[in-house]
């Protein structure tokens, strides 16, 4: 596993019902390789995942400067589209593209950097099931290319379908975080 000391990744969470296991799983595998984690929200305080987990969030997302940052990382779960599709959230990963960041969105997160605009022309997954596939149809609607696989990578953009992809979709950016040293 590549060292990543000193490179630092902002992982933005809704302040309820993020998707634990979307989370922490990376989390913990990006701080094995020794990168540093800070958490945003769209609140500060303690944030509650969808099964209870519990983090302290460090800042907002309208102050995340994604300059400070090496990646900036969207987790999903029901509580993300009510409280992180916004500007504040497009604002961050039309900059993250901008300065060459890595940018990563797992479980229903692509749709924002789909409607961020930076998923255009850009191979990417999102999570859907037989009964909703409405999330595939925002990715295309703006210009994504619609790949069904557990993670996608065009690039620096690292897409997951959902929970059961959370380690893949931490090594891979592990991966990408490693090249870049």
């Amino acid at each position: 596993m590549p060292n990543l000391q000193e490179k630092k990744i902002a992982i933005i969470i809704a302040f309820r019902d993020f998707r634990d296991e979307e989370y922490f799983t990376p989390r913990e595998i990006l701080e094995k390789a020794g990168t540093e984690i800070k958490t945003v929200s769209n609140k500060i305080g303690t944030a509650i995942g969808a099964d209870g987990g519990e983090v302290e969030i460090d800042f907002l997302v309208s102050e995340l400067n994604s300059a400070d940052f090496d990646a900036v990382i969207f987790i999903g779960g029901s509580g993300c589209l009510k409280n992180l599709d916004n500007e504040d959230s497009y604002k961050i990963a039309r900059e993250a593209v901008s300065q060459d960041k890595v940018l990563g969105a797992i479980c229903i997160a692509p749709t924002i950097l789909a409607k961020a605009g930076v998923l255009s022309g850009k191979k990417a997954t999102v999570w859907t099931s037989p009964m909703d596939k409405s999330a595939v149809k925002i990715l295309k609607d703006n210009g994504a290319v619609f790949e069904d696989n557990p993670v996608v990578a065009d690039g620096k953009i690292i897409t997951g379908s959902g929970p059961e992809s959370a380690e893949e979709f931490a090594m891979k950016i592990i991966g990408l975080e490693g090249e870049m040293n």
